[in-house]
């Protein structure tokens, strides 16, 4: 089975698709093959603060009611994907970060990716082109071009 280390930039599209953002037609996709137990998941634990941090600010924003993100976050929860402790990827993430100038936070998903030997998916366009070429960071927006 192929596993990807999820970039809570990919899951927060899928949280909230009315919000209508880039590329969560294909971030969609990806649920639906891990759903069909075509593809499973590896997170970093800092992966649920940030996706609780996006439902958040939206409720914020006004961008959606309370009562969608509790739901969303409940949703997400219950998928229970694989999570590793950032305190053991953080020495690595740490020289990842000072080596591409890139925050801590993106590079314990990218230092979760070297670990487990697989790609690390992301809806950010600017990280996946400052680090795909060196380490094994895929943009979601490959999935919309079929160059998976």
């Amino acid at each position: 089975m192929t596993a990807f280390v999820l970039d809570a930039s990919v899951a927060v599209k899928w949280a909230i698709p009315s919000a209508k953002e880039t590329f969560t037609a294909e971030s969609v996709q990806l649920l639906r093959r891990y759903q069909d137990g075509g593809i499973n998941f590896i997170v970093p634990d800092v992966f649920w603060a940030e996706v609780g941090n996006v439902l958040w600010k939206g409720v914020r924003q006004r961008r959606w009611q309370q009562a969608i993100a509790e739901r969303a976050a409940e949703d997400m929860r219950r998928r229970n994907f694989f999570t590793v402790s950032s305190l053991d990827l953080l020495a690595e993430a740490l020289e990842i970060a000072f080596v591409h100038d890139r925050s801590v936070y993106d590079c314990l998903y990218v230092a979760l990716a070297i670990q487990f030997k697989i790609e690390m998916i992301t809806a950010d366009e600017r990280l996946a082109n400052a680090l795909a070429a060196r380490l094994p960071v895929k943009w979601l927006g490959a999935f919309a071009t079929g160059r998976e």
